[in-house]
């Protein structure tokens, strides 16, 4: 019986073409996607650009995902209703997964609100392929950083379902690591985060 795929005239080349071991191979790397959440304004991004920094130093390869740029691009046609959000993770995900396959070290900056809708992000990509960061700040901390005025324009109502707001954030249960970014300065934070991730995604060669 054809499955969803086939009836839509779908079929999947992945077993015809070189697979992630081949290119982790070539790069010297084993591939991880680092997922960091946490509300707006808590540090994301910033944490995100120095792990890259840091991680290029070493000579690994490595691809951002953020919430700004993925939302001027790829997902430029979805809003931040339930739906669109989950949407937006799930596409984020799916694009995850082949730089994953790529062999990339894939770091992704996402506000990512809720078990449910990281749920779906780890169920696409493989929880043993992410490396779950959160940084935790208090939403009075991220208020008081609001550069970009959206905390303020939440309050007012200008902006709806904003996370924190009038929209929840659930923070993640039992993160990979967390990082508290209130009581630690970014060097610090960045440190904390390398100490986990070199050993995961220093390339060992397979032994025969």
């Amino acid at each position: 019986m054809w499955n969803n795929q086939s009836e839509r005239n779908i079929f999947s080349t992945f077993d015809q073409i070189l697979g992630r071991d081949d290119k982790e191979k070539l790069l010297k790397q084993h591939a991880r996607v680092i997922w960091i959440s946490g509300l707006s304004g808590s540090g994301k991004t910033t944490l995100a650009r120095g792990i890259e920094i840091e991680l290029n130093r070493r000579l690994f390869l490595t691809q951002i995902l953020d919430g700004d740029n993925v939302r001027t691009g790829i997902n430029n046609n979805l809003g931040f209703t339930q739906d669109d959000r989950l949407e937006n993770i799930r596409r984020i995900a799916e694009v995850s997964k082949l730089f994953l396959n790529c062999g990339i070290i894939c770091i992704n900056s996402f506000i990512s609100p809720t078990q449910k809708i990281r749920k779906i992000a780890y169920e696409i990509i493989g929880r043993e392929n992410i490396i779950e960061v959160y940084v935790n700040a208090s939403l009075a901390v991220c208020e008081s950083r609001d550069s970009k005025g959206l905390y303020k324009k939440a309050r007012e109502g200008k902006i709806k379902d904003f996370t924190g707001i009038d929209s929840p954030f659930e923070a993640p249960v039992n993160p990979d690591i967390e990082i508290k970014s209130d009581q630690l300065s970014i060097e610090e934070s960045v440190r904390i985060c390398m100490d986990h991730i070199l050993p995961i995604i220093t390339y060992q060669t397979p032994l025969d």
